[in-house]
């Protein structure tokens, strides 16, 4: 399996080779590090052909690429590519289609408190028309060690159970705990009612496919699938729901794609985007209609 990291020169680029390491370490993952770069021109008014532009662009390309390598540990297969486009997003799409790639993995930029995801305009584009899973990291996001616990976005639109089967296939390949959570903003105050029927839902697609949940929350299945735990989280607002939950360091978050979408491609829908306005860790944004079991 091979993930394909969008590599910049800078912090963002920085916290996406992080994520990716966490991701591909304990599960048998190559990295392909992949630099975007102007396309060649020829009319090119500043840096004319005789200046030798396109050469020095190549050669600190190189360099910055090298940087790159230099954070993946030795236990991580990693290759680096240099690839020219005048599209960074697509072009980076163009590279995971190409090499196969399970997912995009892509760093965040910050301009708020509390280290919130803010997102530009490749990460944008990406999180609008991406054929595979896009991984997003946090800015700032340090951590390589290996991901301790799979939380999954969960609810009753199109597209949920499909996302299910994503999240509960990727938590038994890399033998993780699996999270379903349930978001759910409640501007009048507490509905119990809400909530069970939540929570009930979620035991019921659980049980689809083949984990039976018990009253408490957590769920019995067979020996080798972790087991999984249903967990409903209530607020004012989803960014406040989010805020109430508990999350680990090592922890990573799949949600599926708005309703809008493209047939098999992502598309960060209204409430994800609240969601990742208050999330603390990473993401993974699944295409709809995806058919690739794990991530």
């Amino acid at each position: 399996m091979r993930y394909v990291v969008g590599y910049t020169a800078n912090a963002r680029g920085h916290d996406a080779v992080h994520l990716a390491v966490a991701l591909a370490r304990n599960h048998d993952v190559s990295l392909d590090l992949v630099l975007v770069i102007p396309e060649d021109s020829p009319f090119n008014a500043v840096y004319p052909p005789e200046t030798g532009y396109d050469d020095i662009l190549n050669d600190q390309a190189h360099r910055w690429l090298d940087e790159g390598l230099a954070l993946v540990p030795d236990d991580v297969t990693a290759r680096a590519h240099i690839r020219r486009g005048d599209s960074e997003a697509q072009t980076l799409i163009a590279a995971a289609v190409e090499m196969d790639a399970a997912a995009l993995v892509i760093g965040a930029t910050n301009s708020g408190l509390f280290k919130r995801f803010t997102i530009g305009s490749v990460a944008s584009s990406l999180l609008h028309s991406s054929p595979v899973p896009v991984a997003l990291a946090p800015h700032g996001y340090h951590r390589t060690e290996p991901i301790t616990r799979m939380s999954c976005g969960f609810g009753t639109r199109p597209g949920a159970d499909e996302l299910l089967d994503v999240a509960v296939e990727s938590a038994r390949d890399r033998g993780l705990p699996l999270r379903l959570v349930s978001l759910v903003a409640l501007d009048g105050g507490d509905s119990p009612q809400l909530l069970d029927a939540a929570w009930v839902h979620a035991a019921d697609r659980l049980a689809a496919v083949g984990i039976s949940a018990d009253a408490d929350g957590s769920a019995g299945s067979a020996a080798d699938v972790p087991e999984p735990e249903i967990v409903v989280a209530q607020g004012r607002t989803i960014e406040e729901a989010v805020d109430r939950l508990d999350w680990e360091d090592g922890e990573i978050l799949l949600i599926g794609s708005s309703r809008l979408a493209q047939q098999r491609a992502t598309f960060l829908g209204t409430t994800a985007n609240r969601i990742l306005r208050a999330l603390p860790v990473p993401m993974i944004v699944v295409p709809r209609d995806y058919t690739r079991q794990s991530a």
